[in-house]
């Protein structure tokens, strides 16, 4: 495993993981915004390849820093690869959900991640979770069912649309406990690059495919629309936002991985719970959206009951924060 820097004292290094954790989520709040606020006119697979071209160019400055390029050597390609798939796949469900959803409603299905992530631990990692974890898990899972009922009005949107984040959170959480019970060793900008190149390959091929625009007139859900829209070059006033894009999903890869390597997982994960009240604030400024009291009552039971179950691991021990994998690159 990769030592821990010895020249940082551990309260610093806790306080650098907090800062880290919650840049990497202002972040991951801004780029959700930008998805969303380009998805009525770009498609899907063009909007994360520019992505993540900018992205890993960015992230190959960090890289330079860190060492240089020969951190890019690993003796378990596979497992970076199978890590990278499952990130590749929670972003592009997670990020079709965002056409047809509000930002905070599918933040917050996203967020029954950590329960699912406890759920597999039984017979992935073979532990044992008592009944507190299972009652928070039941709580959350609660949460989803009021959510999806017939208490919220979802307007024109479909309902199978809603299932859509919680897909993303099971690809989630099936690469943390496979990380978790494989480990992995890496630097933050190596790791941030390995899923910024799995970005640019899977949407190369979704280019080379459908790029074109062929598969749109056999599709008539939004979040299709959104992944098989035909490429187009963005207008001026887009430029910067796909360049912001960029720029995020750089700074969401390296933070989220540094966040995990020089901090306490059991410290840091809960902070990730910062993205959510940012999600709805930006659904509310730039898109008009305001939860009802039935939503708002079943984000607030899949929050609670995430963070009890982070509180609780806390108090049980969790595995190293450089087996920890980064969040939604």
């Amino acid at each position: 495993m990769t030592p821990r820097p010895a020249t940082m004292a551990a309260p610093d290094r806790t306080l650098a993981a907090i800062a880290f954790i919650v840049t990497a989520m202002v972040c991951i709040s801004v780029n959700d915004m930008l998805i969303k606020l380009l998805s009525g006119g770009y498609p899907l697979h063009q909007m994360v390849f520019v992505r993540s071209c900018v992205g890993i160019l960015a992230t190959m400055v960090f890289l330079r820093v860190e060492g240089g390029w020969h951190l890019l050597k690993t003796d378990r390609p596979m497992l970076h690869a199978l890590r990278a798939g499952l990130i590749v796949i929670a972003n592009m469900t997670f990020f079709a959900a965002l056409a047809v959803m509000p930002l905070g409603a599918a933040t917050a299905l996203f967020f029954v991640a950590p329960l699912f992530i406890t759920l597999l631990a039984i017979p992935v990692l073979g532990e044992t979770v008592g009944r507190h974890r299972l009652a928070a898990i039941g709580i959350g899972l609660a949460g989803v069912v009021v959510m999806m009922g017939p208490g919220v009005d979802w307007g024109d949107i479909a309902r199978i649309s809603l299932f859509l984040p919680i897909i993303a959170a099971a690809c989630y959480a099936g690469m943390q406990v496979l990380t978790r019970k494989l480990g992995v060793s890496a630097a933050a900008s190596a790791m941030a690059i390995y899923i910024q190149g799995a970005f640019i390959v899977v949407s190369a091929v979704f280019f080379l495919v459908a790029g074109d625009g062929r598969f749109l007139a056999f599709v008539e859900h939004d979040s299709l629309i959104f992944l098989l829209r035909p490429w187009i070059w963005p207008v001026a006033e887009d430029l910067w936002k796909f360049g912001l894009l960029g720029l995020m999903s750089a700074m969401i890869g390296y933070c989220l991985s540094q966040a995990y390597k020089i901090g306490e997982a059991a410290t840091v994960a809960p902070f990730e719970y910062v993205a959510l009240p940012m999600a709805v604030f930006w659904g509310w400024l730039i898109f008009g959206e305001i939860p009802g009291l039935v939503m708002a009552f079943g984000i607030a039971l899949i929050a609670g009951a995430g963070l009890y179950v982070f509180a609780r691991e806390s108090k049980r021990g969790q595995p190293a924060p450089e087996d920890r994998p980064v969040r939604r690159g």
